[in-house]
């Protein structure tokens, strides 16, 4: 099964909550070109692998979590193997432990002689995360609260669309802690950008930016090139995105940011 990532089109920041959260309203569409695959097989009782050695296959995962948290609620055991091979970067923003934690629910729910009503999965799936009651559901949406309210939203005009993610990641509690405080560097742009009718921006820029001033250079010089339509963070980072005009050439840009940053920034181009 396919676990796809996501990039935030439009991340606003509105408060603190008395929870600790953080008040959202983000707009997230899915990138169905990019995805991490889920296989579930039977077996005797429950084991998780993973083709990436640096993630936990313990409880700290999120697909581990999704399962204990289905057996529990739904008072039925769950006797699978699952593997879990890995194409989407993490610590990147782009909600690949949601995602698969989202796919998990799915799967397994299915399985189970007496699945959960949706209303159910959507409540269970908050409890897991933020974002991943958005995976829950097709297509893009618009999601606020802490991100667990999903009202759909129209999908994003299709263009070329690359992502760059540098080698190192970003937390997304540090990033948060000090959102509301934090200053914009000058000269960085960080007004809305228009895109087929969406206003594109994320508050969480200016703090991330202040403290990875990398970012913040890599986002100025993607709005400098000319195939460039727009370019934003996605979510709390560290992946950088561009959209670019439908006859831009994602291939020379990639080379050329390869040459001016680093050769080993990961890059992904498909269609948004």
């Amino acid at each position: 099964m396919k676990s796809p990532a996501k990039i935030n089109l439009s991340l606003r920041i509105l408060g603190k909550r008395p929870d600790g959260f953080h008040e959202i309203d983000t707009v997230m569409a899915k990138l169905p070109g990019l995805a991490d695959e889920i296989t579930i097989t039977p077996a005797s009782e429950f084991s998780f692998t993973c083709s990436d050695a640096s993630l936990p296959t313990d409880g700290k995962n999120l697909v581990v979590k999704a399962t204990e948290a289905l057996s529990e609620q739904s008072g039925q055991a769950l006797p699978f193997h699952i593997h879990l091979e890995k194409r989407i970067p993490h610590g990147a923003g782009l909600g690949g432990g949601s995602s698969n934690a989202a796919t998990t629910l799915l799967a397994l729910n299915g399985q189970l002689a007496s699945p959960l009503p949706a209303g159910e999965l959507h409540a269970l799936a908050a409890a897991l995360g933020s974002d991943v009651p958005f995976f829950l559901y097709a297509g893009a949406a618009r999601c606020t609260g802490r991100g667990e309210i999903i009202t759909a939203a129209p999908a994003p005009p299709s263009h070329p669309i690359i992502l760059f993610k540098p080698g190192f990641s970003v937390s997304t509690p540090d990033a948060y802690r000090n959102c509301l405080d934090a200053e914009p560097i000058p000269g960085i742009p960080y007004d809305p950008q228009n895109y087929g009718g969406l206003s594109l921006v994320n508050d969480l820029e200016k703090a991330v930016f202040a403290k990875y001033r990398y970012l913040a250079e890599l986002k100025d010089w993607l709005l400098k090139r000319r195939d460039t339509k727009a370019a934003l963070m996605s979510g709390s980072g560290s992946t950088m995105f561009a959209i670019l005009h439908p006859k831009a050439n994602p291939e020379a840009l990639i080379a050329t940011a390869h040459n001016y940053f680093d050769d080993t920034l990961w890059t992904w181009s498909g269609t948004l």
